[in-house]
């Protein structure tokens, strides 16, 4: 059994200001992918401009946000929230669904190519690229801050977590940061290059983070608020099996239609 690090979860703290690792690795995270997507535009055809990108993460910041809390009130918590309307902004209290995020941006991310005149597959693609960065990142906060911990085992690795009881558990988390992180970021980096239609790295991202989230989730301890809401299955792993769904329909529908022409390949 491995000793948890117990890490401060506050950086610095000034009178009622706190910075802590969770939300720096929020902030690492879109700078990341900042830097991404203007080295993919500099090797695209020029239809969007860096000045373009860095204005498409303001949008995408915001969808993240927004959706991400969204998400976590109707998906996981709802009867709470109901009943204390007043913590439904209290983004600082923690309560952030990946899935909710994702819709948040493919909404913001269409918003953002109607006001342009570009292609929403085309911004799909740089922000699938983008992404994974981000996830590994917010894994590790949520390490950081001893939540979203693993489930009772006995394998070496196993920690005790502070708020998960005195027996060991899988560092999920880690396991996490790791496959939705740098696997996910340098198989969609990879396929970048790849023939394929415009639209067809989000595919294989929603695909792939759907995946690997399901395969996680068994090692990961359910929600206490939900346990397990379809026989053996969390409420993350049915939200990331509709997600594969739809990355598959997606993929589909792109490699029949074509809607923006073909990406990589050069």
């Amino acid at each position: 059994m491995l000793r948890y690090p117990h890490i401060d979860p506050v950086i610095v703290k000034i009178g009622p200001l706190q910075v802590r690792w969770y939300g720096l690795m929020y902030v690492v995270g879109f700078v990341l992918a900042l830097f991404i997507m203007r080295r993919m535009v500099k090797e695209d055809d020029g239809t969007l401009s860096v000045q373009d990108v860095e204005d498409l993460l303001f949008y995408l910041i915001i969808g993240v946000l927004l959706g991400g809390r969204i998400g976590y009130i109707l998906f996981y918590n709802l009867p709470y929230y109901l009943n204390h309307p007043s913590e439904l902004l209290a983004f600082w209290h923690g309560g952030m669904s990946f899935h909710g995020g994702l819709i948040g941006t493919v909404i913001a991310g269409a918003i953002f190519a109607k006001r342009r005149g570009v292609s929403i597959w085309r911004i799909a693609d740089y922000a699938a690229v983008a992404t994974p960065p981000g996830l590994g990142l917010g894994r590790i906060g949520n390490f950081i801050n001893g939540e979203l911990f693993g489930r009772v085992t006995h394998v070496p690795w196993a920690m005790v977590f502070p708020q998960g009881g005195p027996l060991p558990r899988h560092p999920s988390q880690l396991y996490e940061a790791f496959l939705e992180g740098p696997v996910l970021f340098f198989i969609l980096w990879w396929l970048r290059k790849r023939s394929m239609p415009r639209g067809g790295l989000l595919a294989f991202f929603v695909i792939g983070y759907g995946v690997i989230r399901f395969f996680v989730e068994f090692f990961r301890e359910p929600d206490p608020q939900l346990g397990f809401v379809l026989g053996p299955f969390t409420m993350g792993q049915v939200l990331s099996f509709f997600m594969v769904v739809c990355g598959v329909i997606l993929w589909f529908y792109l490699t029949s239609s074509k809607p923006d022409g073909l990406r990589g390949g050069k």
